[in-house]
């Protein structure tokens, strides 16, 4: 055995340059798949940009968003690594899922408690250097974490309870420049949730034929042949709300066109989806980074305008 999982990205630094001891650990943690990383990521500096525009700043505060890369990396690891561990059952029956370092014995059950708490740890030193406020909304997010893994066993939607953990970073971008919530996060987090049915419903046509033999539920088999429809209901609901949010932080044109920009791109992933192509979906799902940095040019330029 070579290591490599088969769903990861092929000919990557960990599977070429990483040592080898690092490696297992690597993949455990997805560090070659940066797209997890990011859609946690984009809520944070989204929010982090509203709270610009709202503050009359030209620009979100540089050691907030650098803040925010590093705990995303980390705390993506860290998810990705108890959701490992949960699912080790699952994942050895998944020809997608099987190759991964716990279900294949890359890793031990014990070693990948040890990483995860390593991740915990730095995500943990980069929540103490926020606000106070920051910092219990950030060990809050804790909960649905902490759930999201056992929800494929018991509901068709999975990915709400996804859309609860990844989109969290909605209220901690502005939190960490205010100290308190107001109806922008909220109504960005909510936006951010429809996103992320959206995006993980794509990605999870990957897995249909295999969750339907084990038993695992998604929204991928909830809306089968409707899943178009069901796209096109959930990404203008979130267009709706993150514009909503911007109108509650006073943003001017610059971020609407953003928004409007991003829209056009969602609409791009569902006019060419094509649900029984496992390869596209995973292609789809990973243009969602080019959406994040669309809508977050748009807040960026609209605070520079605005200061």
């Amino acid at each position: 055995m070579n290591g490599r999982v088969a769903d990861a990205v092929k000919g990557h630094w960990v599977d070429t340059h990483a040592p080898e001891w690092l490696r297992p650990y690597a993949r455990l943690a997805r560090w070659e798949r940066p797209i997890g990383w990011w859609l946690l990521l984009w809520p944070c500096w989204w929010s982090a940009g509203l709270a610009a525009i709202a503050k009359g700043s030209a620009f979100p505060d540089p050691v907030h968003l650098a803040l925010f890369l590093i705990g995303a990396i980390a705390m993506r690891g860290a998810g990705c690594t108890y959701n490992d561990l949960v699912d080790q059952d699952i994942d050895a029956k998944v020809a997608r899922t099987r190759s991964r370092p716990i279900p294949s014995g890359q890793v031990t059950p014990l070693q990948a408690k040890v990483f995860l708490v390593l991740q915990a740890l730095v995500g943990l030193a980069v929540l103490l250097s926020f606000n106070r406020f920051t910092i219990v909304l950030g060990i809050a997010s804790l909960l649905p974490v902490a759930i999201y893994p056992f929800m494929k066993r018991v509901t068709n939607w999975p990915q709400l309870f996804l859309g609860f953990a990844f989109s969290w970073g909605a209220l901690m971008g502005w939190a960490a420049a205010f100290g308190s919530l107001g109806w922008t996060p909220i109504l960005l987090y909510l936006g951010g949730i429809l996103w992320t049915i959206g995006y993980d419903t794509i990605y999870a046509h990957q897995d249909k034929e295999d969750d339907a033999l084990v038993g695992v539920k998604s929204t991928a088999r909830l809306f089968g042949e409707r899943t178009k429809p069901a796209l096109v209901l959930l990404y203008a609901g979130a267009t709706a709300l993150f514009a909503a949010a911007a109108a509650m932080a006073d943003a001017g044109p610059a971020a609407f066109a953003g928004i409007a920009a991003g829209a056009i791109h969602l609409l791009w992933q569902i006019a060419r989806l094509d649900i029984n192509d496992p390869d596209q979906c995973l292609k789809l799902f990973r243009s969602n980074t080019r959406y994040g940095w669309i809508v977050f040019a748009g807040f960026l330029v609209e605070a520079m305008i605005s200061a």
